[in-house]
């Protein structure tokens, strides 16, 4: 929780002002999250001081506010540019990266637009249809570079080009983390030489936990092949928009 409010001071987002006649206040209130990597280990605590933005109303408290995310095609194509040039993918997390975006309007995509502009000014192209990807080409050599929110992963046929962006990165926005791709949007990455190689054993364990089936014994069919399906009178309905948390 210090290290949240030190990234507030330090970025120097917020003043003390008088309340405006008939503006809506918004409250704030503490999130905190266990970061895990590919094994399902929490690496890191996590705390986040979020505004509780259910209280504006669209059109009058805000416009458009959402961040632009990467598809998975995407990812599955970076993963294969990767393997065809041969490359090793790494990834950063940016910490608090909302609070790095100059605010047009109370809207987390002023980080996006701010973490465009220095890409783009740094000599990168960005996707015509992913406008998350960008892309460097110099001297025969390149770059990529795929943004999820505050989760970064890229690589580069050219250990100097890598080293230049981690190092210009780093200089613009503070990290909290740099390192090998391992574990990203729910993928496990395993990068070897042969190739790369993605599961998602993890997240398929978490679901057996969460629905209490991580104690069952092992079969090869859901059920019996000689059950006669019938309707269960007793049984309670499904949630059929029930999502993992």
């Amino acid at each position: 929780m210090e290290e949240e409010l030190e990234e507030f001071v330090r970025n120097d987002v917020w003043e003390l002002v008088p309340l405006p006649d008939g503006v809506n206040v918004v409250g704030t209130k503490w999130i905190f999250k266990n970061k895990t990597d590919d094994a399902g280990s929490i690496v890191r605590n996590k705390s986040r001081l979020v505004a509780q933005g259910y209280s504006q109303v669209e059109g009058v408290d805000f416009d458009e506010t959402f961040a632009p995310v990467a598809r998975l095609e995407s990812i599955r194509l970076f993963l294969g540019m990767a393997c065809i040039l041969n490359f090793k993918v790494y990834q950063m997390d940016v910490k608090s990266a909302f609070l790095n975006g100059i605010l047009q309007e109370e809207a987390p995509r002023a980080w996006y637009e701010h973490l465009t502009k220095f890409l783009i000014d740094t000599g990168y192209v960005r996707g015509t249809v992913d406008k998350t990807l960008f892309t460097l080409e110099k001297k025969n050599e390149m770059m990529m570079v795929q943004i999820y929110v505050d989760d970064i992963i890229f690589g580069g046929t050219s250990e100097k080009l890598v080293e230049n962006f981690v190092k210009s990165m780093t200089k613009e926005f503070k990290m909290s983390m740099v390192g090998e791709l391992k574990y990203f949007l729910g993928l496990q990455v395993n990068q070897t030489e042969k190739g790369i190689f993605i599961s998602q054993s993890t997240y398929a364990k978490n679901l057996l936990v969460k629905f209490g089936l991580d104690k069952c014994k092992e079969a090869r069919t859901p059920m019996s092949t000689t059950t006669k399906i019938g309707k269960d009178e007793q049984g309670e309905d499904v949630d059929v928009k029930l999502t993992e948390e």
